[in-house]
């Protein structure tokens, strides 16, 4: 590696986990599963992520821009419906590389960039033509919570203008209704004519943004919430999280660093209550959107949380 940065890693690209992914809008898991890729490293320090054994413990093995490439195609033979790239925003130019690779040999599943929002406009204006579909999130819009929980009090306006950029490229979403194998075509299933078809919607083309509901987060929530709908309106979708998991009694699950940081805010070591979810999504009705997914009350746990074994 050449110098390490603030998301902890040098520019060789790492990854923690390769594998299809169903826990994610229905519209990118579909039946068959996302081809999620997890790189390692994260240009955010917030103190209640989940995936903090990737994020800020480094799990992870290098590998070069030819075989994510390769990943890509394997992916596909294992039936994703499209290549979900997981907090890639550090290792942008060897991503860019192994999409051109995978590209110039053919590959055609959509490139989704699932990211945390806070991203600058010059990188992004990188992967133009590149990324079908962006998966931001859009975390804060209150300053006091975006410094306390992710050292970052310029997130709002980073995450504003990434957005915007964002949208600039891939504009209103394209959902498409397919019959599709429930499982990877084989060349069992070929021979005797092929797995059974299911209608899915996926998504081709578009913006999903992303709000996670805090321990009272209900006012950052609805402020998030009513400055998509004034700018975007019905020409993106949102995704109102509900699967907040408090780590903080967890053996194992945070760094120490992160821990002592937990201890100054008590909220963070519950889950989201019914309440605080139901007034969020109330304040959704209250706007009329319509382009919205939302998620059940069981959402959240230790069992979404996946193995970082490659």
């Amino acid at each position: 590696m050449n110098g390490v940065g603030f998301c902890g890693e040098g520019s060789s690209i790492r990854i923690a986990r390769a594998a299809l992914h169903q826990w994610e809008e229905p519209v990118i898991s579909g039946v068959r599963g996302s081809g999620a890729i997890f790189f390692t490293g994260c240009n955010l320090k917030c103190i209640f992520c989940q995936n903090a054994a990737i994020s800020e413990k480094g799990s992870g093995r290098e590998i070069t821009p030819e075989a994510l490439a390769d990943m890509f195609f394997f992916l596909k033979e294992q039936g994703a419906h499209n290549i979900n790239l997981v907090t890639p925003t550090h290792f942008a130019p060897g991503i860019c590389e192994a999409i051109n690779i995978a590209k110039g040999k053919g590959f055609d599943l959509p490139f989704i960039y699932n990211s945390s929002g806070y991203e600058s406009v010059e990188t992004l204006k990188t992967l133009e033509g590149l990324i079908d579909v962006y998966l931001p999130d859009f975390k804060y819009l209150d300053e006091k919570k975006a410094t306390a929980y992710s050292c970052a009090c310029d997130y709002p306006e980073i995450a504003k203008a990434a957005i915007a950029e964002m949208y600039r490229q891939v504009g209103k979403p394209v959902i498409v209704n397919e019959a599709v194998n429930a499982e990877a075509q084989t060349p069992e299933s070929s021979a005797d004519g092929g797995n059974a078809t299911e209608e899915v919607f996926l998504i081709k083309k578009g913006l999903i943004v992303r709000h996670l509901v805090l321990p009272l987060g209900v006012k950052n929530a609805c402020r998030v919430i009513d400055y998509l709908a004034e700018t975007y309106g019905d020409d993106i979708y949102i995704s109102i999280m509900n699967q907040y998991t408090p780590l903080y009694n967890i053996p194992g699950a945070l760094r120490e660093e992160q821990i002592k940081r937990l201890e100054a805010y008590k909220e963070l070591q519950r889950k989201v209550t019914g309440l605080e979810y139901d007034r969020v999504l109330q304040h959704v009705l209250d706007l009329g959107l319509e382009n919205v997914f939302i998620q059940e009350d069981d959402a959240s746990g230790e069992m979404y949380i996946p193995d970082w074994n490659l």
